[in-house]
């Protein structure tokens, strides 16, 4: 699918995976409209790739609507990529054996919420606006990836809420992605490992950090990079015989459970 002269909106886009991916999709011609709730950083990724920037909550369906009639105006909206999501990591019991301290249940609706609800809001809001434009070659209209995790499939001690957000991602691929087919939309998932990125936050603290992941890493033996994260989101959206199919980017990486 040719994306020069398209619209497309990147979720989370002020950083990290969403950045670089919105950064690859205006390289590709892509009108990009990034959104994120850091308004600050947000602004500064669409003014660096000649985008333009919304501020938008996830889990706001007003927000997201507002950012998809933006999209509309700047060309067909033709692609998706929903980067963002938030992380967590509570043991599901305490050790002092108290109801109290068990695993807090407003924490994990939160991640849920974010990662897994917001995920799909934009899905289906999106996926109405796409659907509306022109058809291309054999009737495509346009593609939309998702970020799931490694946790999904190897969620660590502590990843409860984590890994059921990104393991519900990973199950809605195929049934969405068949939905969506009947008017010419592809849906595809990205399951990242380690990827560097701020949420490791920066200083000797954070690298120190980032060489005991490492250690799960099977070959090359570091952390991957943004870049490789966009690199891939671009083919899923480009390719038109990739559809339903949830990718690994993680150099072989297994985690450990702690």
């Amino acid at each position: 699918m040719d994306l020069s002269g398209t619209s497309g909106i990147v979720t989370g886009g002020a950083s990290g995976l969403g950045a670089a991916t919105a950064r690859a999709l205006a390289a590709a011609g892509v009108q990009v409209v990034v959104t994120d709730r850091d308004d600050a950083r947000g602004e500064a990724v669409a003014k660096e790739i000649g985008g333009v920037f919304a501020h938008v909550d996830v889990t706001s369906t007003e927000d997201i609507i507002a950012a998809t009639e933006l999209a509309k105006t700047l060309g067909p909206v033709r692609s998706l990529v929903n980067c963002a999501g938030i992380g967590g990591a509570t043991r599901t019991i305490g050790r002092d054996g108290s109801y109290d301290s068990a695993h807090s249940l407003e924490a994990f609706r939160k991640i849920i919420e974010i990662n897994m609800i917001g995920t799909f809001n934009c899905v289906r809001i999106v996926a109405t606006a796409i659907a509306a434009t022109e058809p291309l070659a054999d009737g495509e209209r346009g593609a939309i990836v998702n970020t799931a995790s490694l946790a999904a499939f190897d969620g660590q001690i502590g990843q409860a809420a984590y890994s059921a957000s990104k393991g519900g991602v990973v199950g809605m691929t195929l049934p969405v992605a068949r939905d969506l087919s009947v008017v010419g939309i592809r849906l595809n998932t990205i399951a990242p490992g380690l990827i560097d990125t701020p949420i490791y936050g920066e200083g000797p603290g954070a690298e120190e950090f980032k060489d005991k992941l490492r250690r799960d890493v099977l070959f090359p033996r570091r952390l991957g990079t943004a870049d490789e994260f966009a690199s891939l989101a671009l083919e899923l959206l480009r390719n038109s015989y990739l559809n339903a199919e949830v990718i690994r980017i993680d150099a072989g990486t297994r985690f450990q459970p702690k």
